[in-house]
């Protein structure tokens, strides 16, 4: 039996890559310019055996298809907090095995870096980005489990096809870091 999701896009073996190559399709298929989005990472079998009636409902009743690792979409995040304050204030009960969040940001290519005026503030360093001719918009799809597992998934809306997404554990290293401090105790 092939990996492939219902779109057509080749599924990962590690259950990690796969639930956040899921959640970049969820995202895409809402398209651009929203807002973050914040997911709990949960244990399929665990999930159908402690809650039969909620597994029934996100449509993990069905044999052996179904995915390790069921993202589940958190509440909105609160608009106008900034997403570090919103990480620090999380915390997962035990049946949550990790978590990810989908964002989307303006990147500059690293030659931009030379061109970077001093002593910005980070409004006036946000300005300065989103006004360079090389900047690129960029979906950023990053999660973490409980063992300190980690993988992250990039699109480029120049480049918004399935085919186009980099995938890598250590793409966006400072976000992974927040979503693993929210399962510290």
């Amino acid at each position: 039996m092939s990996n492939v999701s219902p779109s057509g896009t080749p599924m990962a073996a590690n259950p990690l890559t796969r639930a956040v190559l899921e959640i970049d399709e969820y995202a895409a298929g809402l398209g651009w310019d929203q807002p973050a989005r914040l997911f709990a990472l949960v244990d399929s079998d665990r999930m159908r055996a402690d809650e039969p009636e909620l597994a029934t409902q996100l449509g993990l009743d069905h044999g052996d298809d179904v995915a390790p690792l069921t993202p589940v979409e958190q509440d909105e995040i609160p608009v106008g907090t900034a997403l570090d304050e919103f990480l620090a204030t999380i915390a997962w009960p035990d049946a949550v095995a990790g978590c990810a969040l989908a964002v989307e940001r303006l990147m500059l290519p690293p030659s931009a870096e030379a061109q970077l005026p001093e002593g910005l503030d980070e409004a006036a360093l946000g300005d300065w980005v989103a006004r360079h001719p090389e900047r690129q918009e960029v979906r950023m799809t990053v999660a973490v489990l409980r063992d300190g597992s980690r993988e992250s998934a990039l699109r480029l809306r120049e480049k918004d096809s399935a085919s186009d997404v980099l995938t890598g554990s250590g793409l966006v290293p400072g976000l992974a870091e927040a979503l693993s401090a929210t399962f510290e105790a």
